[in-house]
């Protein structure tokens, strides 16, 4: 006999076109199916927050959560009883299990079991999760960072604008490395990781901040999470073949657009823009993550305090998920879900 028959879980009520309101979402009581083969019943412990999910429930003809739909995100979760032949009652397992405190999935709903990293039962969301995939292919494959670069990160004190100023400085040994980040606090912390230099964007002379930072020098690699205002000055001072990672568009995700007035510089600078998704590298996230626990052992990727991890009700997990936007939170946010 199972040892839950209804779960709670969060779906799209209503496809937002601008900031997600009080009518966005909508919690509901399901029953759960009982346990067939294949099948296991897993408890949500912990849930990502991302703000790719903002995209996931846009407005659209093909949208990847419709309206009725429950939330989609990934989650860390425990088994508590199983009809698989591959977990077990016990087992803490990595999966897409979206909004819900209790879930009935197939085996094959299991991505892998969770990853394991002392004092952080959350490790396959932060720091060997998709976001550090995100950082390490953007810093090592789209930008191809080398020791003579100078390279900037806007979102720097986000999930993954801290590995990648981590990568960038300590791993493949950057001439200079310069965060963009939203408070003081947030400033300190990017130097305590390993940036030479951080900016607050709030200050009103962020720009000339960072003009007197680079200097002749220049910026030669910007790994972009925001997109905006910042990323339109970035072009100004990006050298000629200058190499972005458009990695986000946060500040467009709630339908808010920036004009680019320097978007020529594009063209008269031949500078090169990739964008890309972490989907685009899946295949390598076992390398990845071999990778990134060899960073993490031997110093060169501090995770100690790189993670917001936030006991929520689930009657509370959209307004978690929304510190995203509100500047709330550092590094990886993380829903810690109450019993």
């Amino acid at each position: 006999m199972a040892l839950r028959t209804s779960q709670r879980i969060w779906i799209l009520n209503k496809a937002p076109t601008g900031p997600v309101t009080s009518e966005t979402f909508k919690l509901e009581t399901r029953p759960l199916p009982a346990l067939s083969a294949g099948k296991l019943l897993v408890q949500v412990q912990y849930i990502s927050n991302d703000p790719a999910q903002r995209n996931f429930i846009a407005a659209g003809p093909k949208p990847l959560v419709a309206p009725g739909n429950p939330m989609r995100a990934s989650a860390v979760a425990k088994v508590l009883e199983s009809q698989s032949t591959k977990y077990k009652a016990g087992d803490s397992v990595f999966g897409y299990f979206g909004w819900t405190d209790y879930s009935v999935v197939d085996e094959s709903a299991v991505t892998a079991p969770a990853a394991q990293l002392p004092g952080k039962p959350y490790a396959s969301i932060s720091p060997l999760g998709f976001t550090s995939l995100t950082a390490y292919a953007g810093t090592l494959d789209v930008l191809d960072v080398k020791p003579e670069h100078t390279v900037v990160v806007s979102g720097a004190a986000g999930a993954v604008g801290q590995v990648v100023v981590q990568l960038a400085k300590n791993v493949k040994g950057a001439k200079r490395v310069i965060g963009i980040a939203g408070d003081p606090d947030k400033v300190a912390y990017l130097k305590s990781i390993g940036a030479d230099a951080a900016v607050d964007y709030k200050a009103a002379d962020w720009k000339e901040q960072l003009a007197a930072i680079v200097g002749a020098d220049g910026v030669d690699r910007f790994y972009d999470n925001v997109g905006g205002d910042i990323f339109d000055h970035l072009l100004t001072v990006l050298n000629p073949h200058g190499r972005v990672a458009l990695c986000g568009q946060i500040t467009s995700y709630n339908g808010e657009y920036t004009p680019f007035p320097h978007f020529a510089d594009i063209i008269s600078k031949s500078i090169t823009i990739q964008g890309f998704t972490v989907f685009n590298y899946i295949s390598r996230w076992g390398e990845a993550t071999k990778d990134l626990r060899q960073f993490i052992e031997d110093g060169k990727l501090k995770v100690a305090e790189s993670e917001t991890v936030v006991p929520t009700k689930i009657e509370d997990v959209p307004a978690t998920w929304l510190r995203l936007f509100e500047g709330k939170s550092r590094g990886k946010l993380i829903t810690q879900l109450e019993e």
